[in-house]
């Protein structure tokens, strides 16, 4: 179980401190799959990097299963059982898809074991396990490789950030597959995704709402949804499919 605790996070621009997040007080069970959404700036993508270790609230505390891990540096977090996919997948030249994922295993892995788990994320393992993971993969498939090397890991906890960023429609179709797999086997671990979109939340067995900094809902989906539905009905109007501030107003 993760918990936040009074979690802030400010920068400082142009001398002035800004609040990024503020007074964050959140518990994420085990046994779920739960989406952060809201607006664009809304403090997202900065709560999945603290969550992560990438860095460190200016204030509060952050809990995993009990342990005090605020100032756990990313290496150590993973060694706990936190596990981050980024927005925008990390490519490594010269490494293979079959190292990435025995490094995430941190055993021997077979390549027959190391090929189960890219059949998992809808790859075809004969095309992909000698491949570099370098620019001649498209976004949609570095995505399914990180989530591939996160499946490896077996993480307690999975964070993926906006996984459906810069990815075509097929592929942000797969990925719903594939959550949709991870949750069915999800037991005593949980999942947590930051995104915008609808199909991702209709999966969701929580839903968190940031605005402005601020945690403004937090409950089961079929309660959070419906509140929701206003402003995905307008987006939706503007031939997009995301949840943005303002209503009708935005289009």
């Amino acid at each position: 179980m993760l918990e936040l605790q009074h979690v802030s996070f400010e920068v400082n621009e142009e001398g002035q401190d800004k609040e990024i997040l503020h007074d964050i007080n959140l518990t994420i069970p085990d046994g779920n799959l739960t989406v952060i959404t809201g607006p664009n700036g809304g403090g997202k993508s900065t709560m999945a990097k603290i969550i992560a270790g990438i860095i460190t609230p200016t204030s509060g505390k952050i809990l995993f299963n009990g342990e005090d891990i605020t100032e756990m540096s990313i290496t150590d977090r993973a060694r706990t059982g936190i596990g981050f996919a980024f927005q925008q997948p990390v490519r490594f030249k010269g490494l293979q898809v079959f190292d990435l994922i025995r490094l995430a295993t941190g055993t021997k892995l077979s390549s027959v074991d190391a090929c189960k788990y890219l059949s998992e994320v809808g790859l075809c393992a004969r095309d992909y396990i000698n491949r570099e993971v370098n620019a001649s993969l498209s976004g949609g498939e570095l995505k399914r490789i990180e989530i591939a090397t996160v499946l490896a890991k077996g993480s307690q906890l999975s964070v993926f950030d906006e996984p459906e960023a810069g990815i075509d429609l097929w592929s942000f179709s797969n990925l719903i597959k594939v959550f949709e797999g991870m949750r069915k086997n999800i037991k005593d671990s949980s999942i947590l995704i930051i995104s915008h979109q609808e199909r991702i939340l209709n999966i969701a067995d929580e839903i968190v709402v940031l605005s402005d900094g601020k945690l403004v809902e937090h409950g089961r989906k079929e309660d959070v949804l419906p509140k929701l539905a206003g402003t995905m009905s307008a987006v939706k109007r503007c031939g997009k499919e995301e949840i943005l501030e303002g209503g009708a107003e935005s289009c």
